[in-house]
């Protein structure tokens, strides 16, 4: 079952570049784990650990002082939110509370994690959502969904085309689309005959569908690729720095993004200008305004001005 799109990893630097995943707080643990995430508002975070032969990982949770406090029983899971978390144990899905307790029983053959108090939910190869006592309040009737955010949810009909309904499950948006994503500060991004753009919630055309692909807005400009090249534009659809890199890593993080030309990374600021040279093998990301980086094979951390220090 195909459960992401084929544009998968960019809708995720999209989702990333509106800012979700820049704090990342991971604590230390008691046990060295294969995976450690970052720790949730619930203050527990989900860690891997492999078996011997390294082909099965059992996931759990540790809390803020790395303490084990849910077993290393599930196959997958998802991180907490909301209070409840996604976990899949013997090819079933439900939800679990921040004690372990069982929530929403282990029957489904996917889930997403709540969001706007309802949950995607795939049962025989149909998508619906369930509320937090496990309700079904849009019946299993979309061959894929989409997160509920800002009050809608892009769905695909069997016919292949998305559009976005809302928790009543009637239709705002028609099924006129490739694919869709969700919607940031009023905006989605959609894609008709292999080119993008940005609708609003009313489902109007307000950045024009024409790029190769789009992400979404981070401190009011989106990375935009056309011709086989990237830049950033807008919210009125201007081009703002114009398509001279290879590839953008996520997107303006504190007035910087990260940009690849020729295997080569750098960074720059709102205007287009370099800040960090683009000369690391690497894509990087600051955290408390310090990037590891990799330079011919020589790997070490620089400041905001690019400059080497340690650490």
């Amino acid at each position: 079952m195909k459960y992401f799109n084929k544009n998968w990893m960019m809708i995720l630097m999209g989702v990333l570049s509106a800012g979700q995943a820049w704090a990342c707080e991971k604590p230390q643990t008691e046990v060295e784990y294969h995976f450690v995430d970052c720790l949730s508002q619930e203050g527990l975070t989900q860690v891997w650990l492999f078996d011997e032969q390294g082909s099965n990982a059992k996931h759990g949770f540790v809390n803020k002082a790395g303490k084990l406090v849910i077993p290393l029983q599930y196959d997958r899971a998802w991180g907490f939110k909301d209070g409840l978390a996604g976990v899949q144990k013997d090819e079933k899905w439900g939800f679990i509370d921040i004690t372990g307790k069982v929530i929403i029983p282990l029957q489904y053959d996917y889930l997403y994690n709540f969001n706007e108090q309802l949950a995607g939910i795939q049962q025989d190869d149909k998508w619906g959502f369930i509320d937090k006592s496990g309700k079904t309040i849009i019946p299993f009737m979309y061959d894929w969904a989409l997160d509920f955010t800002e009050g809608l949810a892009g769905v695909r009909r069997n016919d292949g085309k998305w559009g976005f309904i809302d928790k009543s499950n009637r239709v705002v948006i028609p099924f006129i689309y490739d694919e869709v994503d969700v919607f940031v500060d009023g905006l989605a991004k959609v894609e008709q005959d292999d080119k993008w753009g940005f609708i609003e919630k009313s489902g109007k055309v307000v950045i024009e569908i024409k790029y190769d692909y789009l992400n979404n807005f981070s401190e009011d400009l989106a990375g935009m690729k056309i011709d086989g090249k990237w830049g950033f534009i807008d919210k009125s659809g201007n081009i703002v720095i114009p398509a001279n890199y290879d590839s953008l890593y996520v997107g303006f993080n504190d007035g910087l993004a990260g940009v690849e030309i020729d295997g080569k990374w750098g960074m720059i600021d709102k205007t287009g200008k370099i800040v960090i040279p683009i000369q690391y093998d690497q894509p990087f990301s600051f955290y408390n305004d310090v990037a590891e980086v990799e330079l011919n094979g020589e790997t070490f951390y620089i400041d905001k001005q690019g400059n080497r220090i340690s650490q």
